[in-house]
């Protein structure tokens, strides 16, 4: 039903824009559009079709792995998980779609920085999901503006990615080490010299061993220091509120 009505409407359209040429009913911006309204195709190529539906799923695995297998394993976050997911297809279609208009470096520049500047309102976000935030603009970037590349080293460029990640993700290769800030309350075991009796007593409070103590801000008044600890991880933990005080505020 909508087809039949669509196909009258463009071939009434490319007939208006011929006979405006012939009867000059409308000015020369009128006739531009017209014109350009009557030789749009209405339906694609097949080769068009089938190269957006490859490069589409591409994207659509690589980012899928990147998301489900390095991020999600350890942060356990389905909102960034919704939010890459989305924003990777998103920047896909936008750019390959947008590859008729002869898109110049300082598009993708500007693209890549509206949203290496974006300012969550809610909460700000951590450095490590701006790391996989930018991973995911650059792969949908890749694979949307590179259609000049043959498929192998499209896949290619993609797997690099994947092999990136998975390097710096595996704690084998580097081990991470948690860390805390803490509001102590016994100022004399803040003092040189009471290291030992320092770790022992965070300790025996907080059930965790104890790598490194380094002594921030202290407070006679309050009888109080701020001191970081760096501790043998109980999990494989990546915490978002290590450095965040009781004010809510990122020290």
């Amino acid at each position: 039903m909508i087809l039949k009505f669509l196909t009258p409407l463009v071939g009434g359209l490319s007939q208006l824009a011929a006979a405006s040429e012939e009867a000059d009913l409308f000015g020369d911006e009128a006739e531009g559009l017209l014109a350009t309204l009557g030789t749009t195709p209405f339906w694609p190529t097949w080769s068009s079709i089938w190269e957006m539906v490859i490069r589409l799923v591409i994207n659509v695995v690589t980012i899928g792995i990147i998301v489900h297998a390095f991020y999600y394993p350890k942060a356990k976050r389905r909102d960034y998980y919704f939010t890459f997911s989305i924003i990777g297809v998103s920047i896909f279609m936008l750019i390959y779609l947008m590859g008729g208009v002869k898109l110049k470096i300082g598009f993708a520049l500007g693209l890549f920085a509206i949203f290496g500047i974006i300012k969550y309102r809610t909460e700000q976000v951590p450095i490590r999901e701006m790391t996989y935030m930018f991973v995911i603009i650059a792969v949908a970037a890749i694979n949307g503006l590179a259609t000049s590349v043959s498929y192998f080293e499209l896949l290619g460029t993609n797997l690099i990615f994947i092999i990136a990640l998975a390097i710096c993700e595996n704690t084998k290769w580097m081990k991470h080490v948690p860390s805390k800030l803490i509001k102590y309350d016994n100022v004399k075991l803040v003092a040189h010299g009471k290291e030992d009796e320092l770790k022992a007593d965070l300790e025996k409070r907080l059930g965790l061993k104890i790598i490194r103590i380094e002594v921030g801000n202290v407070d006679f008044l309050k009888d109080s220091a701020i001191i970081k600890i760096y501790y043998e991880p109980i999990m494989d933990e990546f915490g978002t509120i290590d450095s965040v005080m009781k004010t809510g505020k990122l020290r």
